[in-house]
């Protein structure tokens, strides 16, 4: 056999088990056509590729707790919602009129409660979230419970597990849960001296080996810290020395983070035991018979109505991606969007068009410096195409720009783990709040105007002179946008 039949036949074999290989999974049609490219025109690197990134999480995997306990999970929830904080019961009117019918899209959507009179602070530095949230941790007096995409082995990563050290020797209940893959060079041994002391530690999941279970694709993304179940943290900032600005890569870190007082926490506290029970499905947390441990009587009055809203590829609703889509379709004047990554699908886009050409202000900030090159590379042509509309791009030119916050008329805002593309909507398993307090809004409005001040707008005009190598990187990347 000649060399040239060899690689016809490899290259006809290649396209065969491509199109078996994509096909035999049920997936959107812009992602079956994304992998067919990367399978056709990266013969056997392609399917490598795939084995890692393209294989969806086995439904016996992924839904074995699913039904059963979230509804017991929640109607515990429900219970003490009305017992300790909410006696007359939470209705979607008690919102401004705007408002309302987002209330009910979560909580038809996410099982989703509103919660009220919650205390919110914002943080956008990582040096006072990490002093803040160090002191709350060593206050602690019942439990502490911690979920973040990244953990990181490094100086504030040791500085946070040794106060978890410390707390879990004082008799402190300490459940961590770390993702494998955004937590790259933690292991187990990290987390031992937690371990020792009472402590325990898990990877989202189990996934412990990249080759038996592990699904790069699939990312727990979310970032929750319950304290005593009194106190929550949500945001995005991660554990690690970059998000402290010590890495120069990076330069300064511009990120936003909440701390949250009142019945929200509630919300952060039911999602990390529903995710902590399917992770250690040996060890779970017993929530029904310890629901005053879990959830305490708590009150406080602050000014700020919450709903805690997750998503992830355990459903196919895509919960935060709606509550976004319903946000810039609620904008009457403004709607100003920050997100480190800039991919949206075709629902996303045309909400974005359609209000920016009603007239309504439409911003989005986004960085001026990559952390993933392709994703950068396909956020700059998203970025370009929705300038073209009227969209009023900037890019944050300070430093690292990680912010994933929505402000519109002032009125309604979201801070949380979601970003503003593909991977957040659809793969990843997230979590925001969603605020219905003016006071929020506007603080949020004044840090993006803040922002803009470290920022340079770029127009349709000012992209258009980019160098045609750029452009192609752009073009090119924007083709992987379902998989990026």
């Amino acid at each position: 056999m000649s060399i040239k039949a060899i690689i016809d036949f490899v290259i006809l074999a290649n396209e065969v088990l491509a199109l078996i290989t994509v096909f035999r999974e049920e997936r959107e049609i812009s992602a079956t056509w994304a992998w067919l490219l990367v399978l056709s025109f990266l013969p056997v690197i392609g399917f490598i590729i795939y084995a890692f990134v393209g294989r969806k999480l086995p439904k016996k995997r992924l839904f074995r707790f699913q039904d059963k306990d979230n509804e017991r999970i929640h109607q515990v929830l429900e219970e003490q919602l009305r017992l300790h904080s909410n006696p007359k019961g939470i209705k979607a009117d008690e919102v401004s009129y705007s408002a309302r019918n987002l209330v009910k899209l979560f909580k038809n959507s996410d099982i989703s409660d509103l919660s009220r009179r919650n205390h919110i602070k914002i943080f956008i530095e990582g040096n006072d979230l990490f002093n803040k949230m160090l002191r709350d941790l060593n206050k602690a007096k019942s439990s502490i419970n911690i979920e973040f995409y990244t953990f990181y082995n490094d100086k504030i990563g040791n500085q946070v597990l040794d106060m978890l050290v410390k707390k879990a020797k004082q008799g402190v209940k300490v459940h961590i849960i770390y993702d494998s893959f955004g937590s790259l060079g933690t292991t187990r041994r990290f987390f031992k001296p937690l371990t020792k002391a009472g402590g325990m530690a898990e990877p989202f999941l189990h996934t412990h080996s990249a080759i038996t279970d592990f699904r790069i694709n699939f990312r727990d993304h979310r970032k929750i810290v319950v304290i005593d179940g009194k106190i929550g943290y949500i945001g995005g900032f991660n554990i690690g020395d970059q998000y402290l600005n010590r890495k120069k890569k990076f330069g300064n870190w511009r990120d936003t983070h909440l701390r949250i007082i009142g019945s929200a926490v509630y919300n952060l506290q039911a999602q990390f035991i529903l995710d902590w029970n399917v992770t250690d499905i040996h060890r779970q947390i017993d929530e029904v018979n310890n629901k005053d441990f879990y959830f305490p009587s708590t009150y406080q009055d602050g000014s700020t109505n919450v709903q805690i809203v997750s998503s992830g590829p355990d459903t196919s609703l895509q919960q935060i991606k709606l509550g976004y889509i319903k946000l810039i379709q609620t904008a009457k004047n403004y709607c100003w969007i920050q997100t480190p990554y800039l991919i949206p699908d075709d629902s996303t886009t045309d909400a974005i068009k359609s209000a920016a050409m009603s007239g309504v202000d439409i911003r989005i900030m986004v960085p001026c410096k990559p952390d993933h090159p392709f994703v950068y590379r396909a956020t700059q042509y998203y970025a370009k195409q929705l300038a073209k509309y009227g969209v009023k791009i900037y890019f944050y030119r300070k430093g690292f720009l990680h912010a994933k916050t929505i402000v519109v008329d002032g009125k309604v805002s979201s801070v949380g783990s979601a970003n503003f593309d593909f991977r957040s909507f659809k793969l990843n398993f997230e979590i925001n709040a969603f605020l219905y307090d003016e006071s929020i809004s506007n603080q949020l409005r004044s840090i993006y105007i803040q922002d803009m001040r470290d920022s340079t707008l770029e127009t349709v005009e000012s992209m258009s002179k980019q160098p045609i190598w750029l452009r192609f990187k752009q073009v090119f990347s924007r083709l992987f946008s379902p998989i990026l």
